[in-house]
């Protein structure tokens, strides 16, 4: 019995991008780290949509709009918020692009001729086309390798897609992955789709075992991604400690605060402190999705997969020492998720004594950093009502967050906290 195999890789920065464009493309000499690769047979390989480039300048021509939209975006963008276009798509929680590879068990490839496979690998890009829904235009590069044990196909497409974006109610462009497959259980259906497609074509093929996708990560490359993430985890939570142990030791000077009655003045070297915890703690968020990308890659390998790996007891061993490391990694992002939602919420009581007593300007950049906070998801509509309530930006606060206006306090006082009482804490 022979299975049909689609699944769906995201690629999350330009570097990712480059390293699997050399790879697919065979840009490097050699390929030690992956002995299957015969490169006398590489001639063989057939270009479906062909790119002469390399993968970043041919990402780069293909989101040529979406960049220069960015561009003209940050020129009206405060200075400690700029970012160049590469910067803002490998911080984005979102993808760069999508590698979807297509193949079956060896068997199904015996005796195959040329004709054949690309009456096989046309069915894959139909599928591409017709059910997961992208554009020609949105394909960077596909091709067949002929050139290892199983023939396979890699097709990187990007996503690429307008999207109404709230805050300026205006369409701006966007790479999101989750408007072709939403998420795992979506893409399961998919690979249901992809056996139906395969079976109309007339391939006898199987349906490929249900969560077995990761079966082709090697294990040192799990080892490798899981240290650097074991590695940049224990960065953050150092980086963390010092910024707040810094803060607070500033905080002690707090007392001496200057108020009047239009304005709080905070020692520079204090509020410089408090926004490196902010700072420092965008950090943590953002890398986030990528840890728990991880443990979803690492979990579903060793799932899916032990029962196929008891015949190799060294990859057994292995598959046991990566579970372990696995589980001291959620450990540790366990730790640093609770010490995010404490600092998430002494910034929720920061930006809220600032909405309180801090003059206009201060006002205003914190509203603006309250609702990048909302729009990041790191802020929901109750942390913003919590934050807001009852202070002189509550209305263009509870409008963005769409709270609903009975919920509104009255206006006959913004002045209810006592300034001469008022004393900064966390």
């Amino acid at each position: 019995m022979n299975y049909g195999i689609f699944r769906s890789e995201p690629i999350m920065t330009i570097n990712d991008l480059a390293q699997i464009g050399s790879h697919n493309k065979r840009e490097k000499k050699a390929y030690k780290s992956n002995p299957n690769i015969k490169l006398e047979l590489t001639k063989d390989n057939i270009e479906l949509v062909p790119l002469k480039e390399k993968y970043v300048k041919g990402f780069k021509m293909l989101v040529k709009d979406y960049e220069k939209e960015h561009n003209e975006r940050m020129k009206t963008e405060r200075d400690d918020r700029k970012r160049t276009f590469n910067e803002m798509l490998n911080k984005s929680k979102s993808v760069v692009a999508d590698e979807l590879m297509f193949t079956a068990t060896h068997k199904f490839f015996d005796n195959m001729s040329k004709e054949e496979i690309m009456r096989w690998a046309d069915t894959c890009m139909d599928f591409v086309y017709n059910d997961l829904g992208y554009k020609k235009e949105q394909v960077l590069h596909a091709t067949i390798h002929m050139d290892e044990l199983t023939p396979h196909i890699h097709c990187v497409v990007v996503p690429l897609v307008k999207k109404l974006d709230k805050r300026t109610n205006t369409e701006r462009f966007t790479i999101s992955k989750k408007q072709y497959i939403k998420d795992n259980i979506h893409l399961s259906e998919l690979q249901d789709v992809y056996n139906l497609r395969l079976k109309e074509a007339g391939f006898e093929l199987e349906r490929g075992i249900k969560n077995s996708d990761r079966k082709h990560i090697k294990i040192k490359e799990f080892k490798k991604t899981t240290r650097y993430y074991e590695n940049k985890v224990t960065t953050i939570n150092k980086n963390l400690d010092n910024a707040m142990n810094d803060f607070e030791e500033k905080m002690k000077t707090t007392k001496s605060t200057i108020i009047d009655k239009e304005y709080v003045k905070v020692r520079k070297d204090t509020f410089d402190s408090m926004n490196n915890v902010i700072q420092e703690t965008k950090k943590a968020i953002e890398f986030q999705p990528k840890i728990e990308q991880l443990f979803n890659e690492v979990n579903t390998y060793t799932t899916s997969h032990q029962t196929l790996e008891k015949e190799n007891k060294n990859l057994q061993r292995e598959v046991k020492a990566l579970t372990t490391r696995n589980q001291n990694l959620t450990k540790e992002n366990n730790n640093l998720k609770t010490y995010l939602k404490a600092i998430l919420e002494a910034i929720k009581h920061f930006f809220r004594e600032i909405l309180q007593i801090g003059n206009e300007p201060t006002k205003e950049a914190t509203t603006s950093e309250i609702k990048d906070y909302y729009n990041n998801e790191d802020f929901d509509s109750n942390d913003v009502y919590d934050i807001s309530k009852g202070t002189t930006k509550e209305d263009e606060l509870f409008d963005y967050a769409e709270i609903p206006s009975y919920l509104k306090t009255s206006k006959k006082s913004y002045k209810e906290k006592d300034k001469d009482d008022y004393e900064m804490s966390l």
